[in-house]
């Protein structure tokens, strides 16, 4: 993969987890400008998600594409879930859920670096 791609989806999805985490402990709801911030989060995963299916097809390594592109396809989809989640949720726990989207993001992306260097 891209390092530099990773690591900023890396940075942008930790910074949205701070957001999420801060309005938690100020038990407040979730508001726009971390929405937006969840937007510009998701358009880096669908980068990825492109990058890492054309990355696979031209590639002649030893990489597991059916578990490659389920973890790049789980990279994008778990941050509109957890931001549905986190509206329909009336509490302060609808951040949390967010938080705990966002954290996962990192995680994906990390394993997604795993796959491709074969480790």
């Amino acid at each position: 993969m891209i390092d530099a791609l990773s690591v900023t989806v890396v940075v942008l999805a930790l910074l949205a987890a701070l957001g999420a985490i801060v309005l938690t402990v100020m038990n407040k709801r979730i508001n726009w400008p971390l929405l937006i911030g969840l937007g510009v989060v998701e358009l880096a995963t669908l980068v990825q998600l492109v990058v890492g299916i054309v990355r696979l097809a031209g590639t002649d390594t030893d990489v597991s594409g059916v578990t490659f592109v389920i973890y790049l396809v789980a990279a994008v989809v778990v941050l509109p879930i957890g931001a549905l989640w986190a509206l329909a949720e009336r509490s302060r726990w609808g951040a949390g859920v967010l938080a705990v989207a966002c954290l996962v993001v990192p995680v994906l992306v990390l394993r997604l670096d795993q796959i491709w260097s074969g480790a």
